[in-house]
């Protein structure tokens, strides 16, 4: 399996936006081969900030690369630009291979 990461710093006056952007989306994710799961994970406030992720788990490091090459991928970002006003900075990704899964 493949998790993949984006971390997003949002001002706590920005973060109902922020998750009603999030919330009300169309995601493409479930019609990608290797998709698995998706969770959009909230941290605690913080000196006036917000640590928020988008976890999503993938098949392989394969499927998700496919996912970043497909149309459904650009579909999913092609606002992105128009949401950067919502976080500080870029998105900061991380990308991880599973070793161990216990379930």
């Amino acid at each position: 399996m493949y998790i993949a990461m984006n971390r997003f710093t949002v001002t706590t006056q920005n973060a109902e936006a922020f998750e009603a952007l999030w919330l009300g989306r169309d995601s493409q994710l479930k019609s990608v081969e290797g998709f698995v799961e998706f969770h959009m994970l909230k941290g605690p406030a913080v000196d006036g900030q917000i640590l928020y992720a988008s976890h999503t788990v993938w098949a392989s490091i394969e499927a998700f690369r496919g996912w970043t090459k497909s149309d459904a991928f650009r579909a999913a970002h092609k606002d992105a630009g128009s949401t950067m006003k919502l976080h500080e900075g870029a998105p900061t990704f991380e990308g991880f291979e599973t070793i161990q899964h216990i379930s």
